[in-house]
């Protein structure tokens, strides 16, 4: 593959391209025509405190040959060419990426939101997301095999401000199990005879 706009480089046999992001979509299309005809993926790395890497994967059908084509965006202009009109495929990817991340794929025809839920505020697989689970529940386990475990409770988890007002745990119901349209429900178990009763009807029968 001509690639004189990029960095190339490799790792265990896993060739990867460096470019500007300016030169994100020719590179992509140079790919495309000289046989990477498929595209497997394309996700986000949070590289702080500066920004974030943006990574695809496509594939040669024909040699058989995979690359992994790079590209960083700044974290105070988180922006990005989409790829949509290069591969189809990057759709979904783009807008998974999107709402992880917070990456903006300008000229994506529907960047919205694919994953979380509607109101969602933030990006979780953004290193400095805090995750509130780890905080309102106290770690159950040990470090090592053979450890004591530590005590949690004091110790806040990494990237959670210490004036952070962590939300209480709640003790949720537990979610009743839905009939399949249409089944019909179980029959009750019968309960298991006592041992009274069990002796009782032995002395009846002798």
């Amino acid at each position: 593959m001509n690639t004189s706009i990029g960095q190339v480089s490799e790792t265990f046999g896993e060739k990867t391209v460096d470019v500007e992001r300016g030169d994100w979509i020719t590179l992509l299309s140079r790919c495309r025509d000289e046989g990477y005809e498929f595209f497997d993926w394309l996700t986000g790395v949070d590289d702080p405190p500066e920004g974030f890497f943006v990574v695809a994967h496509v594939y040669n059908p024909a040699t058989l040959d995979r690359l992994l084509l790079r590209t960083w965006v700044p974290r105070s202009d988180p922006t990005l060419p989409s790829a949509v009109g290069v591969y189809r495929g990057a759709n979904w990817h783009e807008r998974e990426t999107f709402e992880m991340f917070g990456v903006v794929f300008e000229g994506h025809p529907h960047l919205v939101p694919l994953l979380l839920p509607e109101g969602f505020e933030g990006h979780p697989l953004r290193k400095e997301f805090i995750l509130a689970a780890r905080v309102a529940k106290p770690w159950p386990g040990a470090k090592e095999p053979g450890e004591a475990a530590p005590s949690r409770r004091k110790v806040l988890p990494p990237g959670v401000p210490p004036d952070w007002d962590a939300p209480s745990s709640t003790s949720l119901p537990a979610p009743s199990l839905a009939l399949r349209e249409g089944a019909e429900p179980a029959e009750p178990a019968e309960p298991a005879e006592s041992a009274e009763s069990v002796e009782s009807a032995g002395e009846s029968d002798g």
